[in-house]
């Protein structure tokens, strides 16, 4: 087996799902007793948010690459950046290290050519909804329709991960909001919604709703699983 290098913190709320989906994924393949081999390095998410709304994605980037380097001086083979938006920076922390970084973007979009999908809604952070490099991944490398919610809308999926998931507040009446905000995206022609926010999953599953739902949270953790089984 070899060893998974994730960076968390961001949230610590996400990255324990991260933690325990890894851990049950490397269970389930291997059985009895086994547990995965993984090194994290957990960053202040206080400090990257105010990064964020700074828009100082270099120092933002500086930092995840620090952490990148100290996964693989401690042996990691690869580094899992275990947030959507900070994805950003992706390419960034992988110039750091020689060892590969597993793209929560391209995980995804495999889930989503499995079941032959090709128009999909996008929610998460602001930034992950209205800037280039996620969205512009999946059309780019992957040929998808992404389909972002209008305002408010967008703002709403925002303020909710921001002010809420983040930290640990899962609210009812936001649950319905998102549900009302899937809706509208099944709508305009969504053939199906990624959680593109590694919060999101602890509001919205498969329970509450009939549309199919891509979790990139259960989705990189069990890429992350994959690559570390070599399968």
């Amino acid at each position: 087996m070899r060893t998974i290098g994730l960076i968390g913190g961001m949230s610590w709320e996400s990255s324990a799902e991260y933690y325990r989906l890894i851990n049950q994924g490397v269970a389930r393949e291997l059985g009895g007793h086994s547990s995965a081999r993984l090194v994290m390095v957990s960053v202040d998410f206080a400090e990257i948010e105010s990064l964020q709304v700074a828009g100082d994605w270099d120092t933002a980037a500086a930092m995840l690459a620090d952490a990148a380097r100290s996964l693989e001086a401690a042996g990691a083979g690869c580094v899992v950046i275990g947030t959507n938006t900070m994805h950003l920076v992706a390419d960034q922390v992988q110039t750091a290290v020689a060892i590969p970084l597993l793209h929560i973007a391209d995980a995804t979009a495999a889930a989503i050519e499995r079941d032959g999908r090709g128009v999909i809604g996008l929610l998460g952070t602001r930034f992950t909804m209205e800037m280039d490099f996620y969205r512009g991944r999946l059309a780019n490398k992957h040929g998808l329709n992404v389909i972002v919610p209008d305002e408010p809308d967008r703002t709403t999926v925002h303020d909710v991960i921001y002010d809420e998931l983040v930290l640990g507040e899962v609210k009812d009446t936001s649950r319905q909001e998102y549900l009302a905000v899937i809706d509208r995206l099944v709508a305009r022609g969504a053939e199906g919604v990624i959680l593109g926010c590694t919060e999101i999953g602890l509001l919205v599953d498969a329970s509450v709703t009939d549309v199919p739902l891509y979790d990139t949270t259960r989705i990189h953790a069990e890429a992350a699983v994959t690559w570390a089984l070599g399968s």
